[in-house]
């Protein structure tokens, strides 16, 4: 299989999740969403590589090197996830999944302002693209399914618009934008991309446990076996999603991988009011406006940077 197909099983994969979790987050705290969602994706992405990686890399790793895995584990997903789930539970999966995607954007902002790699025309061009779109998508207005008031639909987006659910989505972009430094740097000295990303996993599920541990036994969650159920599936499906875009990016170019992972944007919209409610998830042509808007300029920035 190529890599381009490789990456659109993992982008299409993370869309598949995004919904999915949309559908858990519902009955469980962001904290205890998180936590299952590290818990699952370590299992699975540490039995992969105990099939497919020469461990032998691991055991002869530099501390240096796992230092850094560890903090681009801390940036991508101790905080990027927990903003994510954070993110889904104020403003819903179908917006964020947009918002998400500007990743590329707070990519060429740190390159600027770290690398001084300062952007062209048709990457300037971009950047209006993006920042159109999540203009466009943070003034939609959710609109309530006939019979049904916004008040008793529980629509997660409002009139006016959920600025902190809006700033969550793209404090997990810039998250995702900044990991990749860490990796880099722990890839000099361990040249496997899938153990790097293990060992931040298992280092932020640790890290994390440990802290619900103590929050928990003042206030125990309530978790229903639905949402359960829902949480499990998705967490096995981000981790193998995970996997599949670095295989992909091992057999087809950087720039091809991100731009074939904006396929998650249109598959969470899709699919979000299917698995979670249209009265919960509401897509409306406004927020499709915004979700083209900030995939074509996401694919725009990756080409032309």
């Amino acid at each position: 299989m190529t890599g381009a197909l490789w990456a659109l099983l993992a982008g299409g994969g993370f869309g598949v999740f995004q919904a999915l979790n949309r559908r858990a987050i519902q009955g469980m705290d962001v904290y205890t969403s998180t936590f299952l969602q590290l818990l699952v994706s370590t299992v699975v992405l540490a039995a992969v590589s105990l099939v497919t990686q020469d461990l032998g890399l691991l055991r002869t790793a530099p501390p240096l090197a796992l230092f850094y895995f560890g903090l681009a584990g801390f940036v991508h997903f101790f905080a990027g996830w927990t903003l994510l789930n954070a993110s889904q539970k104020r403003i819903g999966a179908a917006r964020t999944s947009p918002l998400i995607g500007t990743t590329p954007l707070f990519g060429t902002i740190i390159a600027a302002l770290v690398l001084r790699e300062i952007p062209g025309a048709l990457a300037l061009g971009g950047i209006l693209l993006t920042v159109a779109g999540v203009y466009t998508i943070s003034s939609a207005r959710a609109v309530a399914p006939e019979g049904i008031t916004v008040a008793d639909a529980d629509v997660v987006t409002t009139s006016p618009p959920d600025w902190r659910g809006i700033a969550l989505g793209l404090a997990t972009a810039l998250c995702w934008a900044i990991s990749p430094i860490f990796i880099r740097h722990g890839l000099r000295a361990v040249p496997s991309p899938l153990i790097g990303v293990t060992v931040g996993l298992a280092a932020s599920a640790a890290a994390y446990g440990g802290g619900l541990w103590v929050r928990q036994r003042r206030t125990p969650p309530r978790v229903s076996r639905e949402a359960l159920q829902f949480k499990l599936a998705a967490g096995v499906l981000v981790g193998l999603s995970t996997w599949a875009r670095w295989v992909a990016l091992a057999l087809a170019p950087v720039a091809v991988v991100l731009a074939l992972a904006s396929v998650s944007v249109p598959t969470t919209i899709l699919l979000a009011p299917l698995v979670a409610g249209a009265h919960v998830e509401q897509v409306t042509p406004r927020l499709w406006r915004g979700a083209i808007l900030v995939v074509a300029g996401s694919v725009v920035l990756v080409f032309y940077r």
